[in-house]
């Protein structure tokens, strides 16, 4: 049976020597996320995690969820026990802002417990993910009435939220969508339409369902230019919070899917369903994007999230499995073989998702970060500075890191052989979970388009040549003595990713071809190198703890070696991805049509 522990005293490690925490004291929230706090959401956020909802992860993908004739939703046995200890824990309260009943704490506080309920029960954790990212869309645009309204108990976990873009004809594309917002006398809006692939769209979690809708009014533009946002809520509410009638909205079937099989997928029948605009007319693409930026910085952590639970797992089982002898002589003599922990192929596999899922952990939190100094930074300039950056680098997270995490659940999934093929071990659903994060919220092929086509280029470059330098800055600022192991080969990558930049400059100006086709491999480059500026600073500060005599010297080691093996192992990458990319797109585009 597989096992889970959140790794609390790495992301403590991420959170102190990586993000600093406690120098942003002065800001806003962060006064309350003192050491002992945030130490305290950790340990008791991973119990939770590890006791309540990870034993449901297996059953619970097993079961499945049940549409009923009626069209409603019953989740797997246990979830909504385990939702309601979630909301009385209030752990879907920490980042809201208290003046809608949350606890005001720091995005990126809330983003290292986010990880630790990704890993033990992904499919359950997007029922209140998805709810936190409505609530982010009603609370930018969301009119005064609306926000108290509808933010209050969505903050405290009695009703959830969705959000629905994507229809039977059109995903990327939202210009194509065909759900109609026909105006009423009183101000409202029947919508009329059909949502497909709408997550947590319908269940017996909470007692209302949030819903918020793209629909194009009468006589708008049928493009993008004509799209607005509208809450459509499951049980219609008046003024003082009373529940009405059922709004004309049903779940017509649920998803049969690859994976998240205890989330509730839904296709969504609006049949002149009652809406209220939220925002402006025509501006419901902008204000959805709110909800859509904060869902790609959750889904990259959703590929760190399956990647760790599956190395886990993989590392338990090396250490326990035996097969064969070392190459280099007997380990255990006591024993008629050695644990295949001996095996250089089974350590480099184990290794690759270490270096992986660490780095990526301090990538992530590190951009949390920057989502909390756009908004609370001392400075106009320091909150324009962290939104450069975010903005550069989601893509990058989303897209670098979600590919990279079903590679390591993959990877975990092979330590166990045939073993890993079977359901008992757990393997084969964290690969099967860990897929979707590759597709939705923009597909990584999506992803890399925006980093490529738009975020290189946004603001005149600012972004790109603020985070280049801040590598730059930290590569000076690092002892060649001590860190030379890792300093070198990060200049490299750092120089075959600003070759890689200028390329596109040359040659995806004239012919669009080029940059796309070297743009997945662009992301690529920029998520290595990202990760290896994150590795930099966690190998400095290592370095420093052992310097001054850590009394815990083995666990700053171990960080040192998985430093040199990132150095070793994921560096030297770029070299082959920035050929790709400047091989251009002449021979990917030459190929006929009807040849395929």
């Amino acid at each position: 049976m597989p096992a889970y522990r959140a790794p609390v005293k790495d992301t403590a490690f991420v959170l102190q020597s990586v993000v600093g925490l406690e120098r942003y004291a002065n800001l806003p929230g962060f006064a309350e996320a003192t050491p002992d706090v945030v130490a305290a959401i950790l340990e008791a956020g991973g119990k939770f995690c590890e006791d309540v909802l990870f034993p449901l992860n297996l059953s619970g993908d097993i079961e499945g969820c049940t549409r009923h004739a009626d069209g409603s939703v019953t989740t797997p046995a246990g979830m909504k026990s385990a939702y309601d200890q979630f909301c009385e824990g209030g752990w879907g309260t920490l980042m809201a802002d208290t003046a809608w009943g949350g606890q005001g704490l720091p995005y990126v506080v809330g983003t290292a417990f986010q990880e630790y309920l990704q890993s033990a029960n992904m499919a359950f954790a997007m029922y209140p993910g998805l709810s936190e990212g409505a609530q982010a869309a009603i609370e930018v645009v969301g009119s005064e009435e609306q926000k108290a309204k509808w933010l209050p108990p969505m903050v405290a976990g009695r009703w959830t939220g969705t959000m629905n873009l994507t229809e039977p004809h059109c995903g990327t594309d939202l210009g194509l969508i065909r759900t109609r917002a026909a105006k009423n006398a009183d101000g409202s809006y029947a919508i009329t339409g059909t949502k497909i692939f709408i997550s947590a769209g319908e269940h017996d979690l909470a007692d209302n369902i949030v819903h918020l809708v793209l629909a194009k009014t009468e006589g708008a533009p049928d493009t993008v230019k004509g799209i607005s946002l509208f809450i459509v809520p499951k049980l219609m509410v008046d003024d003082e919070g009373r529940f009405g009638a059922r709004n004309a909205v049903s779940c017509g079937s649920i998803e049969h899917k690859m994976g998240i099989h205890a989330n509730a997928t839904c296709v969504m029948n609006y049949d002149g369903a009652t809406g209220y605009m939220l925002g402006e007319e025509f501006k419901g693409l902008k204000a959805m994007f709110i909800m859509m930026n904060a869902a790609r910085l959750g889904v990259g952590l959703q590929g760190l999230a399956q990647g760790e639970i599956a190395y886990q797992n993989a590392v338990a089982y090396a250490k326990d499995r035996r097969q064969g002898r070392s190459l280099t002589g007997v380990k255990d003599a006591e024993a008629k073989a050695d644990t295949i922990l001996v095996h250089p192929d089974v350590r480099r596999m184990l290794l690759d998702g270490r270096a992986f899922n660490e780095g990526a952990r301090a990538l992530i939190l590190w951009g949390a970060l920057q989502v909390d100094l756009a908004k609370k930074a001392a400075t106009a300039e320091e909150r324009e500075l962290a939104d450069d950056l975010i903005s550069l680098l989601t893509p990058v997270i989303k897209g670098y890191c979600t590919d990279k995490g079903l590679e390591v659940a993959v990877t975990s999934q092979q330590v166990f052989g045939g073993h890993g093929y079977v359901r008992e071990w757990g393997m084969e659903q964290f690969v099967r979970d860990a897929r979707i994060a590759q597709i939705y919220e923009g597909t990584n092929g999506i992803q890399a388009l925006d980093l490529v086509g738009r975020k290189l280029a946004m603001n005149g470059g600012r972004g790109l040549r603020a985070w280049l330098a801040m590598v730059r800055e930290a590569l000076a600022g690092s002892d060649d003595a001590a860190l030379g192991f890792l300093k070198a080969p990060l200049e490299k990558a750092l120089g075959d990713l600003e070759a890689s930049t200028m390329w596109l400059m040359s040659n995806g100006m004239g012919n669009p071809d080029n940059a796309a086709a070297g743009a997945t491999a662009y992301m690529h480059m920029m998520g290595i190198v990202a990760l290896g500026h994150m590795w930099l600073v966690m190998a400095k500060a290592s370095r420093e703890a052992l310097d001054a005599g850590a009394s815990d010297a083995g666990f700053y080691e171990a960080k040192l070696i998985t430093a040199r093996y990132y150095a070793e192992r994921f560096l030297p990458d770029t070299a082959s991805l920035r050929a790709r990319l400047e091989a251009g797109s002449a021979t990917m585009m030459a190929m006929p049509a009807d040849a395929f």
